[in-house]
């Protein structure tokens, strides 16, 4: 059984029957451990200990529990050590700081003042004293984290050699008899002992005077444990009946924890009347105090498999499945519950009275085959949400497919295990499964938990499972339970705990060693100055910079490089207040610049770009600017792109390289006057003049254009069939020019009506050419090209067109 079952056997035990624990005599151990009231360590003690210490781990005889008790008084040393090595560090810093500024020590054969040279050597001299003890800090500590190392080596090879240990096979009917002995050497051991304790006339005495509260508390229990239980069963139900009014999840999964406390209570009370009995002896006192710790086990598995698999699926529910797979996935979690509660309730009757490997070996295989066979139905059980989950089904439901699948595995080799004689390793793969699964279930009703809690906070049913503070907490939860999951797995705790120590020593990068620590002050501080640095952008852009005459541009720009410079600022003080030295790195950062910058050579390029376009500000926000064939007006500048809005409202990102290798039109960079393009054609035979002063009269008419200078008419020249002419209007907005050039071209059309003045319309569209007829030409072609070709072989010269036919077809 796991070490998690066994502590919370013995806190409910201690809880439950305080007085069934039985006096145990042992030779005490002697503790040396290192003061921890800030007083200089004892070295002295420290070799002592560690000499034992040695001594104790070379002998293969020394058991396991010494062992942990060897390792946690060294981990506490080497903690002390730790520590113990930073001794003296602020006088060390100082005097090194005295010793630069003495300058470097001189070259061979050079001279140095006297004074100097004195005040040299007692410094140096200071500094070996100073650095003393954290040398003999840093070669305890190797030696005490050496032992560690090695007394967790040897106890996981122990644990190694246990679970591969080979007992007599359970199928081997050889082995019946001698179990059967052990089981009815144990039922007469108890049957022994309360005869004894009958006749006893003061147990009997204390019987009698116990009995109105034993009845009443065998009472009690049996109404918690199955009156109580169902009761809150229903009650929880109904609440989740009522799903719809806010909070009634939060709160019914809050009742249903009920139906774990109360009925485990009612066990506690059952296990107190059976002490208060006095007919208990040594085997039914450890069966007594172990009932509480099984009874919390078999009802907080019937818990879970009422929440994951509940008889009412409402919206996200933790696994969709169908009624009658939801009745069988509670019936496998009680039995969960049951078979843990059978291997402890067994092992508290027979494990001390130490009966042969075979006994056991027997005795437990029933179990293990129950076990098995329950994850097996489990396994196929989970297996069935892959028929109600579709494509878009979440990460969540492929990890429970994964989790059936190990199910269904483990359910198959534990039994094979077991019935080989390989009891211990079927108890480490059967047990740590149905925990795993318990813990994962566990995880997913205290997700939905939190979600429906911050449904209630949020007043937002409808978002609130998806918000992201439930997903955040699922998150965590998952990392949290790691270290559980590897302690159900077999790890020891001491394991766990070296892990933590090595992380928060922090790691080594060439001087300098980094720790948790190190990574919180940097980012405390760099948070701080990045907060500052925003403050002051802030400040900035609303209420500097709108009051001097900096144009918006210019006043982007200038925020956009503070902000730069606070965050290059804030990250170089929090590298320095951490305390990190990263010249080590420096060899690299170059080597590795070098691939980078080829690598990245277009990124670095418009990042130069955007710092020139915010240092130089040939482009700002509001400019309508073209560049190749993107024409619009430029709405941010980023170090990277710079984001121009079309005039369709499409958002285009141009590369700020672009911008300063490209040609770029800015059609309103000093100013918003710009001019635009009118052409009209009139009729061959119109009069050319009348033509211009009706076309000028349009133009100025217009409320945007500018009259000095005035409109151009332009005549630009003549066809066989028309007339043409070019309005040329400078408009105080260019921005409008689109919606001027629709207003000359309406009022052309009414004017040139008026005066009875024809408008050539455009050429058609040429007719699209008859394949048929192409294909006769290009026929004709070859045929002609053929015709000529022997001509020229001969040397003869190709007829030339004349040149009147060539200016004639080009007319």
């Amino acid at each position: 059984m796991t070490r998690l079952l066994l502590w919370l056997g013995l806190v409910l035990a201690l809880a439950a029957a305080p007085g069934l624990a039985q006096d145990q005599t042992g030779t005490p151990v002697a503790a040396e451990e290192p003061a921890t009231d800030g007083a200089e360590l004892d070295y002295a003690l420290w070799e002592r200990m560690a000499e034992r210490a040695e001594a104790e781990i070379g002998n293969r005889y020394t058991s396991s529990d010494r062992m942990e008790e060897i390792r946690a008084q060294l981990a506490k040393w080497r903690a002390a050590l730790l520590n113990a090595q930073s001794a003296n560090s602020a006088r060390i810093a100082t005097v090194r700081q005295q010793i630069d500024a003495l300058g470097p020590a001189p070259a061979d054969g050079a001279t140095e003042a006297d004074e100097i040279s004195v005040r040299r050597q007692e410094l140096a001299s200071q500094l070996v004293k100073l650095q003393a003890p954290g040398i003999a800090a840093e070669e305890a500590y190797r030696r005490a984290d050496g032992l560690i190392d090695e007394i967790d080596r040897t106890l996981r090879e122990r644990q190694a050699d246990q679970l591969l240990q080979l007992w007599p096979s359970p199928l081997n009917p050889g082995n019946w008899p001698e179990a059967a002995i052990g089981f009815a050497d144990t039922v007469q051991r108890i049957w022994d002992e309360t005869i004894e304790s009958w006749d006893d006339p003061r147990a009997r005495e204390e019987l009698f005077d116990n009995l109105p509260l034993i009845v009443i508390l065998v009472i009690v229990a049996l109404a918690l444990v199955f009156y109580v239980r169902r009761w809150i069963e229903r009650f929880a139900e109904r609440l989740q009946e009522g799903a719809s009014v806010r909070g009634r999840h939060f709160w019914a999964l809050l009742a249903s924890m009920g139906g774990i406390v109360l009925p485990t209570g009612g066990v506690v009370l059952l296990s107190w009347a059976l002490a208060a009995s006095g007919m208990l002896g040594e085997v039914g006192s450890r069966i007594a105090g172990t009932l509480p710790v099984a009874g919390f086990v078999v009802f907080a598995a019937a818990w879970l498999g009422a929440r994951a698999f509940p008889r009412i699926q409402g919206e996200g529910a933790v696994l969709p499945l169908p009624p009658e797979r939801r009745a069988e996935g509670r019936f496998l979690s009680v039995m969960m519950g049951l078979v843990i509660a059978a291997d402890m309730l067994r092992g508290a009757a027979m494990d001390a009275q130490a009966y042969s490997d075979a006994t056991t070996s027997v005795m437990s295989f029933p179990i293990l085959v129950t076990g098995g066979l329950v994850l097996l139905r489990l396994g196929r059980t989970l297996r069935k949400t892959r028929e109600t989950e579709d494509r878009s089904s979440s990460y969540s439901l492929r990890l429970i497919q994964l989790l059936a699948r190990a199910l269904t595995v483990l359910g198959i080799l534990g039994p094979v295990l077991a019935g080989f004689g390989y009891v211990q390793a079927a108890e480490a793969v059967i047990y740590p499964a149905m925990m795993s699964f318990a813990l994962v279930a566990f995880l997913f009703i205290l997700q939905r938990l939190i979600g429906d809690a911050w449904v209630l906070i949020t007043r937002s049913e409808e978002t609130a499972q998806d918000a992201l503070v439930p997903v955040l907490a699922g998150f965590f939860l998952a990392i949290a339970a790691l270290p559980v999951l590897a302690l159900i797995w077999g790890a020891r705790f001491s394991d766990l705990t070296e892990i933590w120590n090595r992380f928060t020593e922090g790691f080594q990068i060439g001087g300098t060693t980094i720790s948790p620590s190190n990574f919180m002050i940097f980012a405390a501080v760099f948070v701080i100055g990045y907060m500052l640095t925003r403050l002051f952008q802030g400040a900035l852009r609303t209420t500097i910079l709108p009051k001097t005459r900096m144009e918006p541009g210019g006043q982007t720009a200038l925020v956009a490089g503070v902000g730069y410079v606070g965050v290059f600022l804030a990250a170089l003080i929090a590298i320095n207040a951490a305390g990190l030295d990263l010249s080590g790195l420096a060899i690299v950062a170059g080597a590795l610049s070098v691939g980078i910058g080829f690598g990245l050579q277009n990124i670095v390029s418009n990042f130069i770009s955007g710092i020139i376009l915010l240092v130089e500000r040939p482009v700002s926000e509001g400019d309508w600017i073209e560049v190749g064939t993107v024409q619009g007006k430029v709405r941010s500048i980023s170090v990277r792109s710079t984001r121009i809005e079309t005039f369709d409202r499409n958002d285009v990102i141009v590369p700020n390289a672009d911008l300063i290798t490209g040609r770029v039109t800015n059609w309103t960079r000093f100013n918003l006057s710009g001019r635009i393009i009118v052409p009209v054609a009139v009729a061959l035979g119109s009069d050319t003049r009348k033509v211009e002063k009706l076309l000028r009269e349009i133009a100025e008419e217009q409320p945007l254009a500018i009259l000095n200078p005035p409109p151009v008419i332009a005549f630009t020249g003549y066809t066989a069939t028309q007339l043409t002419f070019e309005i040329r209007v400078i408009l105080r907005d260019v921005n409008f020019g689109v919606q001027v050039r629709s207003d000359i071209n309406h009022r052309l059309l009414q004017r040139l009506a008026e005066e009875d003045i024809h408008i050539v319309p455009p050429p058609a569209p040429p007719a699209p050419a008859d394949p048929m007829k192409a294909a006769d030409a290009v026929l004709a072609l070859a045929e002609l090209v053929e015709h000529e070709r022997p001509a020229s072989r001969a040397g003869k010269s190709t007829p030339q067109t004349p040149a009147a036919e060539v200016k004639g077809a080009e007319r």
